[in-house]
Parts: structure tokens; sequence; C-alpha cells
């Protein structure tokens, strides 16, 4: 990479890339979506949690990947329990509307139940879930997974509060307007809550682990476990942090990062946002 002005894209989107840059293709306008890093403290150090997405999967498949996902129309539903930074805290932070904002939240705790079973919400707002792994919790994950059942019945119904305040927003990126499947997406980070336990739960995943941030990083850039960008400069801005405890103080500026497809010498690459280097 470091003689490389960026990534060299594929024909396919590379002649994609020609035709919006010269107005014969309009580029598809992105879905908001949440991400969540999930981590916990070891002895080896500060751990991140990865999912390797199934090869079935129209994006990113085989690709290492935070849990994460598109925002639920019902996400927004203002009946859910909060505690945390209101919506309009979370806007500031991100850029976005109260209402944007609260669909952010909420997906992330959604996605994160879907795709780890861990859930981030308790009976108080000083109070988090003890265990989720029991039978009846698994009904629920389900019940969110076929859209049967939404955040705001499930925590309605067991008496619980969202628990914002265990999330810290990290990250803003916009998938580049060369894709096809495009999505706004905001980075939130998160510790491990005492007593849960992530399990091997999700569809969309043939692989769980949890690793050091920098050694998932090197094991990217040899090409033994493939990433997006964004996933892989997460990954190497974590392993500058000790402790889960550093990276929930860390004081983030954020604003969006949106990887853009340039013609260079005749041909395109993807190349990062200024400033931002894999």
């Amino acid at each position: 990479m470091a003689d490389s002005p960026g990534f060299r894209l594929p024909d396919g989107l590379a002649e994609r890339a020609r035709d919006i840059s010269e107005g014969r293709v309009e580029a598809v306008t992105p879905r908001d979506a949440s991400t969540v890093i999930l981590l916990r403290d070891s002895p080896a150090g500060l751990l991140v949690y990865l999912l390797r997405r199934v090869s079935s999967m129209k994006f990113a498949p085989g690709a290492y990947v935070f849990p994460g996902g598109s925002v639920d129309r019902r996400d927004g539903d203002v009946t859910i329990g909060w505690a945390g930074p209101s919506p309009a805290e979370w806007g500031a932070a991100f850029g976005a509307d109260e209402t944007i904002a609260r669909e952010l939240v909420c997906a992330a705790v959604r996605e994160t139940f879907e795709e780890s079973g861990v859930l981030l919400a308790g009976p108080a707002e000083d109070a988090i879930v003890p265990d989720t792994s029991a039978d009846d919790w698994e009904a629920d994950r389900e019940a969110l997974l076929d859209r049967s059942s939404s955040l705001a019945e499930l925590l309605a119904r067991r008496g619980l509060v969202l628990r914002g305040d265990l999330l810290r927003p990290w990250a803003h990126w916009i998938t580049p307007e060369v894709e096809k499947r495009r999505y706004d997406t905001r980075f939130f980070v998160a510790a491990l809550p005492e007593g849960q336990h992530t399990r091997d739960v999700s569809t969309e995943s043939d692989r769980v682990l949890w690793i050091r941030p920098g050694e998932a990083a090197e094991a990217a850039r040899r090409g033994d476990m493939p990433m997006l960008p964004p996933t892989l400069v997460t990954l190497t801005e974590l392993a500058a942090y000790d402790s889960v405890a550093a990276v929930l103080a860390a004081r983030r500026t954020i604003q969006p990062r949106v990887p853009s497809a340039r013609v260079i010498d005749g041909r395109v690459y993807l190349v990062m946002p200024e400033g931002v280097s894999l």
C-alpha cells in the first residue's frame, strides 16, 4: 500500500465508477446503519469481537466485521425506556437529527443482541441483564431476527430499559458511491457487560472470535483475514489502547469518512479519505 494510491478496483466496479463520474449512472442513497465494537480486557490485553460473514452474503462475503446492520423502521419507537445520553446528544456526536440518532442507538443495541447474544439493557438505569443464554432469551433473539417482534416490544415485555450509557461514539463511515449497496454507518464502542457472554449465533456469520486489535489488523494486511477498510482502520485505532476503560474514555471528534473512486494514470482506485491510512 505504501507505493499504491489506494485499492485498485476490479473491472466491473471501475466501469461503474466511470459511469457515475460521467453522469451515466446515479449513486445509490446510503441506508442508515449502526455497528458496535464489543470490547473486553484479558491478560493478553484489550480484545475485540469479530464475526466472519458467510460466503453467500451479498455484501462483504467472507469479510471479518463487527456486529451491526441497517436501521429498522421500528427502531425509533419513542416508547423505549431510555438510559444515558439523550437522542439530541447522540445526534450532536454523530451529526444527525434526534429521530435518526434514536434509531441509530436502538439499532446498535438490537443488532448487537441479534448477532452476538449480548443485550445492552437492564431492569433499571444502573443495572444490566446478567445473562442472556437461556432458551427464552434465544426465542426473543430469533423473534427480532424474523421481525415478529421489535426491540421496543422485547424491552417492554421484560421490563427493561435500553442502556445507551454503555455505548460511546467512535466513527462515522459512508460506503463509497461506486458500491451498489451503500450504508451510512455510525460506529459505537461498548464493553462486554459483566456476566454476559458472546455466542456464535448469527446466521450471517460462520466464525466468531475475540482477538487483539493489532493482531487482527496485522492478519488483515497479510491477507489472512479479509476485511473492509473501515474495519481495518478501526482495529488500527484501537490497537493504540491497552484497556476497555481507556477506549471508553477516549475523546473523539467524529466526521464522516467516505472513501472515493478516482482515476489515476488510467486506472481506477478506491482512495481513503484525507488523514486516513491503512
